[in-house]
Parts: structure tokens; C-alpha cells; sequence
């Protein structure tokens, strides 16, 4: 298990390494932030300076050596705009980001789950019919066209809930719905499929025939072989915490993270981008790599390369 681990971490650190670099190349090609940033009327000294001061005159093997090198120390840098260090302005956005995404996380495994469950259990009846046809639907649905059709449904017509800030939990309602709808819907899909598939096995059937009680059969056998794929769903969720909720910042006008990298990339802020990027990057790998480490306690032929 240690060797098992201990290359998955290995993965996780070079596919970090990896997106942050290319990040770091493709906002230094995109163009010039002394353009952005400064004045139009901004004199030329003006912005060599600038450019200077953030070391955007150096070659940019010279930039990303440097770059690199002040993130081994733990500094990304300080934002162009605000002058302030980069990770602190993001860390004051995630708690903001947070508390979307994380109720919209538990919207998703709370329906998700047995919603998946009952339409295997129940498979081609009215009711497996009816969860597959919200989870097409929810899974379809661009997430900033759900957003838009539930501002015009319950703010503009019903003039229940607010559009759009972040003044009170009233205005978390229609975004953390938004979020939730969708992940609630392809993890019903996924739960669903894995369970049809484990149900279908000889040994659920040899089971059922010796008289075990078919909960049983159900609680003790079918779904501990079917959380794979769940856990694989669930991983990718828990790693989207932050990326996914941009398009949804952005549609309701919640002051997140994901609002703070679209202004930021607007504005060519670059090192509060690459900050943003570089947590989201984070997130994301340690998310799998704790999917794959469950992966090997929950099967261990996984951590053994496949050996029975």
C-alpha cells in the first residue's frame, strides 16, 4: 500500500506541475498587462516600469524559473491590481465560494445517491423513468442556462427570491440549486448504472436464492461493489468546490472565487489567476489521488496492479 500511495503522490505532484506551467506559458503569450492595467494616457516610462517591477521584461524562461521558485517558498506573488499579496486576496474569496458550493455538494449526494438507487432497484418502471428523465434533463442543461431560467421562474415572474449578491442566505437559494441540480443528476446516472451492473451479477443472484432477505442483499453486497464509480463521481465533485461554481458566480453576481478569476483574467491580474488556477489545480489532484488511495482499500487488487 505505501508503493501504491507513494506513486500516486508522485502523479498528483507532476500533474500540478504541469498545469501550472502551461498556465503560466499561455497567460505570458496572451498579451500585455501594462496595457490593461495602466491608463491609456499612461506614459511609456509608466509601463516599463511596470513591467519591470513584476519582471515582465525578462525572457519568459527567466519569469517562469523565477515563478517557480518563489512558489517552493510558498509567496505566488502579489496582484498586479490591488498591490496586495495574490493568496490573500483568493483565500478571502473561498470561504465566500464555500458556502455554495459545499451545500450544493450535499444536495448532490443526498438526491444523487438514492435517486440512482431506487432506478436500479425499480428498473423500467414509472418511477426509473421518471429519475432517468431529470437526470437527462439536469445533465443537458448548460448550468448558466439553469441559472437563467430559475432567476426568470422565481425572481423576475414569482418575485420570490433575489436575483442575484450575496446580502443574505436568501440569495444562496437560486445558485445553490443551480449547482446542485446538475451533479444531483449525473451522479443519479452513475449510481444507477454501477448498481444495474452489480445486481446483474451471479453471486446477487445466488444470494437472493438462498433466502437471504433482499435488503440485505441490497445494503451488504450490491452497493459496497457498486461505490467504485460512485466514489469516482463523488472525487471529481468534491475536487470542483471551487472551479465549478465560476459560471454560476458570474450569473448571479456572488463575490466567490470563481467571480474574483473571471474579473481577474478581464483585467489581465496575472498573478491572482495563476493563484486561483494553481488552487484549483490543487484541489483537484488531491481530490483524485484520495479517490485512487480509496480506490486501493476499497479493492485490493487495484493497489496490487490488477493481481487477483
Amino acid at each position: 500500500m505505501a508503493w501504491f500511495a507513494l506513486a500516486r503522490f508522485a502523479r498528483a505532484m507532476i500533474t500540478i506541475l504541469v498545469v501550472v506551467g502551461f498556465a503560466f506559458i499561455v497567460l505570458r503569450l496572451s498579451g500585455d498587462p501594462a496595457l490593461e492595467i495602466l491608463s491609456n494616457d499612461a506614459p511609456p516610462e509608466a509601463r516599463d516600469a511596470f513591467r519591470s517591477a513584476f519582471g515582465l521584461d525578462q525572457p519568459i524562461w527567466v519569469q517562469f524559473f523565477d515563478y517557480m521558485t518563489r512558489i517552493a517558498a510558498g509567496n505566488l506573488g502579489n496582484s498586479m491590481r490591488e498591490g496586495r499579496n495574490a493568496l490573500a486576496v483568493v483565500i478571502e474569496r473561498i470561504p465566500i465560494t464555500l458556502a455554495l458550493s459545499v451545500p450544493a455538494f450535499l444536495i448532490n449526494v443526498v438526491i444523487g445517491i438514492p435517486a440512482g438507487i431506487l432506478a436500479a432497484l425499480h428498473r423500467n418502471s414509472l418511477l426509473d423513468r421518471g429519475v432517468m428523465l431529470g437526470a437527462v434533463a439536469g445533465f443537458t442543461i448548460p448550468t448558466f442556462v439553469l441559472g437563467l431560467l430559475l432567476v426568470l421562474v422565481f425572481s423576475v415572474q414569482l418575485g420570490w427570491l433575489p436575483s442575484g449578491g450575496a446580502r443574505s442566505w436568501h440569495h444562496a437559494i437560486l445558485p445553490v440549486l443551480t449547482l446542485g441540480a446538475g451533479g444531483a443528476a449525473v451522479l443519479a446516472r452513475y449510481t444507477r448504472s454501477a448498481m444495474l451492473e452489480v445486481l446483474g451479477q451471479p453471486y446477487i443472484r445466488t444470494a437472493h436464492v438462498k433466502g437471504v432477505p433482499w435488503r440485505l442483499v441490497v445494503y451488504r453486497h450490491a452497493l459496497p461493489n457498486a461505490a467504485i464509480p460512485m466514489v469516482t463521481i463523488i472525487g471529481f465533485m468534491l475536487g470542483q468546490l471551487i472551479a465549478g461554481a465560476v459560471l454560476v458566480e458570474s450569473v448571479f453576481a456572488w463575490p466567490g472565487v470563481g467571480r474574483l478569476l473571471v474579473a481577474s483574467v478581464v483585467s489581465r491580474d496575472l498573478p491572482v489567476v495563476q493563484c486561483v488556477l494553481f488552487l484549483i489545480a490543487v484541489t483537484m489532484v488531491t481530490s483524485n489521488l484520495l479517490v485512487d488511495l480509496l480506490y486501493g482499500l476499497l479493492d485490493p487488487r487495484i493497489r496490487r496492479g490488477g493481481q487477483a
